[in-house]
């Protein structure tokens, strides 16, 4: 007797249904897309227990006549492909003709549906992929989908479901998911009676985002917006080849970096507005937010993909909701540049407390320049290597006080060399009458006035100050004013109304990444030899690891050697790095790079070398700073094209606006 038997169609429905139909979600997911391709804009859906019980979607599309609306329960039925070239150009979100015969083969299900050219509809009842009834009904055009029972004939599918809510979060997702494709759309999610969202047509996406984020999240997002051509080979029309270009476009929104997910719930993806999960958009998103955001931290992301349908292959899986790209790496660069350069150009701050709302829209942004390349400075630069590696003895001592003491900057007398034009100097006037008493020190930055209160004898060295000469204080080319520091270790500084706290460890290594970066390119990377070779030892997996940055090492001014069999020789490394520093830098990338995949791209590769060297390179914490070293790390930061974060994702800059500052004092 032979093995093989075809499957009883009961069963093969079953078997069908278990690929399209996961929870009760993937119902609604399906019976929202033949909605919207029937030209529905409103739509209504209500369940009952996590959709167990009943599951009805109610639209005003373009409706059914009573053939079609039997026909659209066989299995491979549809309206959307008449020959196999259509498969190669899908526009329409379903076309595989599964959906309906899928659902009905678990379920009990009615379809009430009415065409606009017919004066009466039909209703067709199936249970269990059994029909059940046929007849006519009065009801209005459009199509209305019940599902009551699902799963009641498979208990095995129906014993995996999770509680209902966790089922009911699943249907809100892809209901919130299809009214932000579709804003033109009306959204309506009932559950047992009670309304989850009512969301109304609105002209524009960032309305809808207002609809379901709210306007806190809202000012948290950067919009984005870009395209790239893509070139097919064709003829003119003198018959010789011509190239004809189309276009991939996107357009959305991304967060900021200080809005933190710790999931990937808040990212949304849609492809020619079919929403999907794509492991090359993730990617491109990851890559644009390396060096941004920490590890395990995601931002929320909106993302609306479109190009030519020959591009995508949306038939790859049953759900549709994964698809693959004919141009891979061009849609993964895109992706990844134009996110990037929409963070770059939105340059925020986060605000602080961390707690707080984001800034206001109407404050200004100091880093809102254009990158360096486009700016001319002049004056010297200090070296990090000539900073005092240490406080002075009269600031250790106040900060054992103290620990969180605020340490006024040193002003310089009117005839002290400072690196910066005249204009880019502040003027602090005193009147006789504040001789041993406080000091006014204005700075006119907009409307902002900055007082601060600092003893007369430490203006000049001890010199008397005298109202006929006025002091000159080096202030930042961009209008940020240094206060003074926290425990040595944060800059305090003041923009306009608003007050700036600056972490000096970090913001010179956001400095440092991008000088390295910059000098990799160019192949003018500072390097030194070292006075006697360090000898570290490595593991055999390292070892390999090793033989494959070499060349890249050596591009950033390390000069590795072997040294035996276990042991490897560093001869020279980039400037700036102590021996010790040099030592423990190479020991953790060889460490790092043990624990990621062997496969890692020479871009990424080269911007953690630079990311390593920088955060060993940069000044450290409990360091005094003069104000001319305060005002040129605030100038250099600034002049970066990414100042918001370190390379780690850590923020560099806090800010405390005025109305906040208004608030904590109970005075708005």
């Amino acid at each position: 007797m032979s093995k093989i038997r075809v499957l009883p169609e009961a069963l093969a429905n079953k078997i069908a249904a278990g690929e399209v139909v996961e929870r009760p979600a993937s119902v609604v997911k399906e019976l929202l897309e033949n909605s919207l391709d029937a030209g529905a804009l409103s739509l209504e859906i209500d369940v009952e227990s996590g959709g167990r019980r009943l599951i009805r979607v109610q639209d005003d599309g373009e409706g059914m006549i009573p053939d079609d609306a039997l026909l659209a329960f066989e299995r491979h039925a549809t309206s959307k492909l008449h020959r196999a070239d259509d498969l190669m150009e899908i526009a329409t979100l379903g076309f595989r003709g599964e959906a309906l015969p899928s659902i009905a083969s678990v379920s009990r299900l009615l379809l009430e549906t009415r065409h606009e050219s017919r004066e009466a509809g039909t209703a067709v009842e199936i249970n269990g992929a059994r029909l059940a009834g046929v007849k006519e009904i009065a009801r209005s055009r459009g199509t209305s989908l019940t599902v009551r029972d699902l799963f009641f004939n498979v208990p095995a599918r129906k014993k995996f479901l999770k509680s209902d809510s966790t089922e009911l979060g699943h249907i809100v997702n892809f209901g919130t998911q299809y009214a932000l494709a579709h804003p033109e759309g009306r959204f309506v999610l009932r559950s047992a009676g009670s309304e989850v969202f009512n969301l109304q047509p609105v002209p524009a996406l960032r309305e809808r985002v207002f609809q379901v984020f709210g306007g806190a999240l809202l000012k948290q997002l950067v919009e984005i917006r870009s395209e790239v051509p893509v070139f097919y080979p064709g003829e003119d029309d003198a018959g010789e080849p011509a190239g004809h270009p189309d276009w991939i476009r996107v357009h959305g929104f991304v967060s900021k970096p200080e809005v933190h997910k710790l999931n990937r719930n808040s990212l949304y993806f849609f492809v020619n507005g079919r929403m999907v999960r794509d492991r090359i958009i993730l990617h491109a998103l990851n890559e644009a937010y390396r060096n941004i955001l920490p590890a395990g931290i995601f931002p929320v992301v909106l993302l609306f993909i479109e190009m030519p349908l020959r591009e995508v292959d949306v038939n790859v899986h049953p759900s549709k909701t994964e698809v693959r790209f004919r141009h891979q790496s061009l849609l993964h660069d895109f992706l990844r540049d134009s996110i990037r350069k929409a963070l770059m150009e939105a340059r925020p701050q986060t605000p602080f407390p961390a707690t707080r709302h984001a800034p206001a829209e109407t404050g200004e942004n100091p880093f809102d320049v254009p990158p360096v390349e486009e700016l001319s400075f002049p004056g010297t630069v200090p070296k990090a290597s000539s900073w005092p590696a240490t406080a002075p003895a009269s600031s250790e001592s106040a900060s054992a006080e103290k620990p969180f003491a605020l340490t006024p900057p040193t002003l310089a007398p009117a005839n002290a060399a400072l690196p910066f034009r005249p204009e880019n100097a502040l003027t602090i006037s005193a009147g006789s009458t504040t001789t041993g008493g406080p000091l006014e020190v204005q700075a006119s930055l907009g409307e902002a006035v900055v007082a601060a209160d600092l003893p007369a004898r430490s203006v000049a060295a001890g010199a008397p100050v005298s109202g006929a000469e006025p002091v000159l204080v080096a202030r930042s080319q961009f209008g940020i004013v240094p206060l003074g520091q926290i425990d040595n270790s944060f800059i305090v500084a003041a923009d306009g109304g608003a007050l700036l706290l600056i972490d000096q460890h970090v913001a010179h290594e956001r400095i440092l990444f991008e000088k390295v970066l910059r000098q990799r390119s160019e192949g003018k990377v500072e390097s030194q030899r070292l006075l006697l070779p360090l000898i570290i030892e490595i593991t055999p997996r390292q070892q390999v690891i090793l033989e494959n940055i070499t060349p890249e090492l050596t591009a950033c001014g390390f000069e590795v050697e072997p040294f035996g069999r276990k042991t490897v020789a560093i001869k020279a490394a980039p400037a700036g790095l102590s021996t010790t520093d040099v030592q423990q830098l190479l020991s953790e990338l060889l460490e790092g790079l043990e624990r990621e995949t062997q496969a890692i791209s020479l871009t990424r590769l080269r911007e953690k070398i630079a990311a390593s060297v920088a955060c060993h390179a940069a000044i450290k914490v409990n360091m005094h700073l003069e104000h001319s070293k305060m005002v040129w790390l605030i100038d250099e930061l600034q002049r970066t094209q990414y100042p918001m974060s370190c390379p780690h994702g850590r923020p560099i800059v806090l800010r405390y606006e005025k109305n906040e500052i208004l608030k904590a004092f109970k005075r708005i």
